[in-house]
């Protein structure tokens, strides 16, 4: 049975849709076709026109929603019976891919009442022409019997169409998915066989409905359940979303008599919902390399273009032929005949349903390159898209494509047959008559139609894939003796944090400069000493809302303005905030460092705050707090910092504030937050990069020497207060179902202190803080039921949140709970950290500082953090030794501190129904399902 494979469709043409009433019988002649005589340039000759086609039918519909075509051709006493159900691999949800052409192969397996093979049946019949294909349009079946067997097939046919499901089980589920996995296997071992894999990730999104290949993948056939097959089966096969054409030795009345008998009780099926158009047209060229078994290089270019029916298909089409098909064609007789570099050439457009694709495919000779192969292609193209086919050009192209649809008219079935003509126009176009359009259309194109439908669709948007052979490598007879284990890492070479300069600029700013050579580039970060720790209650978010509209607009210049000088002098703008800060930051390159600081300069000095500029973050901000609001992870992050630190304190806020909030600030609430807070003598400029501080120092006294500080003292910042943590453990359940809980537990443990902090961080290194840390080990790769689960302690001035984090799948959510309290309660307990993980441990911290500060930003993101949370300058220079000191007891010792009794708030996002009982069973602590906000449910 074939389901994949280009198809080079004549078919098209969207014409008139005409049902009839099923209480009568209509016919739907069609006028011949008449084309002028072509004349011969070659030869000046006048050639006879092509032979005028028709296929005449008569359509009707059953009250059942399926839909009939007859077309009577007696020439021999066969009935070819064509049936394609308007279902193919497009509509395949995601995880589903390959269903469609699955359930192709169950429909052969027997039904209900033949409980047997389909071909066993047929066979006898005599049956010739016969197959059953899948694309990813529609799904079709169909053989020619002799007349006298009509009524065999025909309830044969119905009796898979009304009465399969309950022949379907999963003996034979599993036999034909063994059967299309191995079908998919051939196909990929073949030469050039993963090439429509590559093709169609490639060209289409993952999420459009030609994102997969109609093969599919072995993950989703072994996916593939028996419910999922039967509800298949309901959605689509039903007798509303069918066609079927009887072509051959029949008349009209005939047809309809014995459709009615056989096929009129079979209920219509749910309506179907399809996509129409959606073509993916992309932009730019895509480039891939692929290395194959194949003997041959060889070049595929492909264009998305538009669906089988349009005039662009059709004149696509024609293109096609004009550049591959005869050995005089341009891209045959350049590359195969005059160069011969090639050995095969072809180019076509593969329609489908909502959208085609044209394909050049060029298989050069062994050795060439396929570059040069590539810039033929494209020289040819653009020849032909300029200058236009020649007379000739047009009429062999028209001639060869009109002369295979008239052969193909010959036989009543099979590929490309009467039936399968009907067949695609009705489903595809809704009239059976729709091929006529196309047949008219390229019997009268021009040469101007030809080079129009080109420059609109081959132009832009390509994507090239070179195949190449696999290269003739061979591996060493010898290599390392192995038998020793993994080679002894040695002493790592010891990171050495740059030296910090500090000054203090004329206006009070004050700047710390930690100088690297080695790329011109210098990164600034001024740090204003306010946060959303300063928003009052009536501004939350503004302190957010404002950096955000500082970067679009100064008095000089708006958004756009400020885009263009970024780009013309290479460097990037920033801005964000955070509880105790705000920052604005900038990347320049270093000889362009004096126009850049002017550009910095004004942005923090003179931002309009214009009324379109703040609407537009103001939204952004709005947008951002919605997502986080049905995003679980922020959900239990909100609600966990709310009452480990208490509502009131600012670490248990949101920073970018609530929608409501954000909602009622104004333009000017921004201009008095800069006012009151961006002022030099609140702030800090980290700067990193290769430059020195007496170089530094001039330019930002030149740049910022309008800056100045306010004759008025800095405002105070609100006290902050912590709040009490609870007589007993709390466990807030807020409502989520779905596939995955997310669990958040946490306490509040000490402010930071470089003394212990190396051995904090050893700690929590093996608890939760790497990919083999005991948590993750346990969820993740023991357990199975975690994509990840960490632990941490988070960055802030005075005591600090230390919280463990789990996504796990929602039947596993107790479980999994019980699983990261038993982690923190060993760690203290009786499975404290062992001198193999502490082995480990120091290994990681201390080698891997060789790594930490290979860029600008990371060295700034340190000193960001010693200026923000008081961090000594010389903290890294003995952190390594500190790290390698932690023993087992003073992990201990950290353990107990960090972890503690365990955690005084558990917060898990999940499907409270079925969580809640097993959670209370746990034990973790007083149950109480919230809401979103943390606020009790009733």
């Amino acid at each position: 049975m074939r389901s994949t494979g280009l198809r080079l469709a004549l078919l098209g043409g969207v014409a008139a849709s005409v049902l009839f009433a099923s209480s009568a019988l209509a016919s739907e002649p069609a006028a011949p076709a008449v084309a002028e005589p072509a004349a011969s340039a070659q030869r000046g000759e006048q050639l006879a026109p092509l032979p005028p086609i028709d296929i005449p039918f008569t359509k009707f519909v059953l009250p059942n929603g399926l839909t009939v075509i007859v077309h009577e051709d007696h020439k021999a006493p066969i009935v070819a019976v064509n049936i394609w159900y308007h279902v193919g691999s497009k509509n395949e949800p995601n995880g589903r891919s390959g269903f469609a052409h699955l359930f192709e192969h169950l429909m052969f397996n027997g039904s209900e009442n033949f409980n047997n093979d389909f071909f066993k049946a047929t066979e006898l019949l005599g049956a010739t022409d016969q197959n059953g294909t899948t694309n990813s349009d529609r799904t079709n079946y169909f053989q020619n019997v002799p007349t006298s067997a009509l009524d065999s097939i025909l309830w044969l046919e119905s009796d898979r169409m009304g009465h399969l499901q309950g022949a379907i089980t999963q003996e034979r589920l599993d036999e034909q998915r063994g059967v299309v996995q191995n079908e998919k296997r051939r196909g990929e071992n073949q030469p050039y066989g993963r090439v429509w894999d590559a093709i169609t990730n490639a060209t289409y999104p993952a999420d459009h409905p030609y994102g997969h290949t109609v093969i599919g993948s072995m993950d989703d056939l072994n996916a593939a359940d028996l419910d999922t097959v039967k509800a298949w089966f309901r959605d689509y096969y039903g007798a509303a979303n069918a066609t079927i054409v009887l072509a051959g030795d029949i008349t009209p009345e005939q047809a309809r008599a014995k459709v009615e008998q056989y096929f009129g009780d079979i209920p219509p099926g749910p309506p179907v919902t399809r996509p129409n158009q959606m073509i993916s047209r992309m932009t730019g060229v895509q480039r891939e390399t692929m290395y194959d078994r194949v003997g041959q290089p060889r070049l595929y270019k492909v264009w998305n273009t538009p669906p089988a029916g349009t005039a662009e298909a059709d004149y696509l089409g024609l293109l096609g032929q004009v550049l591959t098909s005869g050995r005089s064609s341009r891209l045959y007789k350049r590359l195969v005949f005059d160069e011969q570099i090639a050995v095969n050439v072809g180019a076509f457009n593969s329609e489908s349903e909502i959208g085609s694709q044209f394909l050049v495919m060029v298989t050069a000779k062994p050795g060439i390159d396929l570059a040069r192969i590539e810039t033929i292609v494209d020289e040819e193209m653009a020849k032909l898209l300029r200058d236009g086919p020649t007379a000739d050009e047009l009429e062999r192209a028209r001639t060869s494509v009109g002369a295979g649809f008239v052969r193909g008219t010959e036989r009543i079935g099979g590929f490309g047959g009467k039936s399968d003509i009907l067949a695609e126009s009705q489903v595809y176009h809704g009239d059976p008559g729709a091929w006529k359009t196309s047949y008219d259309r390229i019997l009268a194109a021009r040469p101007a139609d030809i080079t129009g439908v080109g420059r609109a669709w081959l132009t832009d948007g390509s994507y090239s894939l070179e195949v190449l052979p696999f290269p003739d490598y061979a591996a060493a007879a010898t290599g390392v003796d192995r038998s020793g284990g993994v080679p002894d890492a040695g002493v790592a070479p010891a990171a050495d944090f740059p030296d910090v300069e500090r000054a203090t600029l004329s206006n009070g700013l004050k700047v710390v400069l930690a100088s690297r050579t080695g790329v011109p580039t210098v990164a600034m970060n001024l740090i204003v000493n306010a946060g959303s720790a300063t928003d009052g209650a009536d501004k939350a978010g503004i302190a957010a809302l404002a950096p955000a509209v500082m970067t679009n607009g100064t008095d000089d210049l708006d958004a756009l303005e400020i885009s263009d000088r970024l780009q013309l002098l290479g460097a990037t703008l920033g801005a964000g905030s955070a509880t105790d800060y705000t920052t604005v930051s900038m990347t320049a390159l270093e000889p362009r460092l004096a126009p850049s600081l002017d550009l910095f300069a004004d942005v923090i000095e003179n931002p309009a705050f214009r009324q379109a500029d703040f609407v537009r973050a103001q939204a952004q901000q709005v947008a951002g707090i919605q997502q986080a609001n049905r995003t679980p992870g922020a959900i239990a992050n909100r609600v966990l910092a709310a009452n480990v630190y208490g509502p009131n304190n600012p670490y248990g806020r949101p920073t970018n504030g609530t929608e409501a909030s954000v909602a009622t600030l104004t333009p000017a609430d921004a201009e008095a937050y800069h006012a009151t807070w961006f002022r030099p003598d609140n702030a800090t400029l980290v700067v990193v990069g290769d430059i020195e501080m007496a170089e530094l120092q001039p330019q930002l006294e030149r740049a910022l020497a309008g800056w100045k500080a306010p004759s008025s003292p800095v405002p105070a910042k609100p006290e902050v207060q912590v709040a009490a943590a609870p007589a007993t453990p709390q466990v807030l359940l807020i409502n989520r179902p779905g596939p995955q809980a997310t669990i958040m537990a946490g306490r509040l443990t000490a402010p930071f202190d470089a003394a212990t902090e190396p051995q904090l961080d050893t700690l929590n290194t093996a608890l939760g803080g790497t990919f083999t840390s005991r948590i993750n080990m346990n969820l993740r790769e023991n357990k199975g039921w975690s994509y990840g689960a960490r632990s941490g302690v988070r960055a802030g001035n005075g005591p600090r949140l230390f919280s463990a984090t789990a996504e796990v799948q929602s039947d596993k959510t107790a479980e999994s709970a019980a699983e990261v309290r038993r982690e923190l309660t060993e760690i203290v307990g009786d499975r404290p950290m062992t001198e193999a993980e502490l082995s480990s441990t120091k290994a990681n911290l201390i080698q891997g500082m060789a790594g930490d500060w290979e860029t600008n930003g990371a060295v700034m993101n340190d000193l960001t953090t010693m200026v923000v949370y008081g961090r000594p300058e010389t903290y890294f220079d003995s952190y390594a030794a500190g790290v390698n000191a932690t023993t087992a007891a003073s992990a201990s010792a950290a353990a107990r501190s960090v972890v503690g009794s365990g955690p005084t708030t558990w917060v898990i996002v999940g499907d409270v129904a079925t969580m809640k009982p097993k959670i209370e069973a746990l034990g973790l602590g007083q149950v109480q399902v919230v809401d979103a906000n943390g606020v009790p449910v009733q």
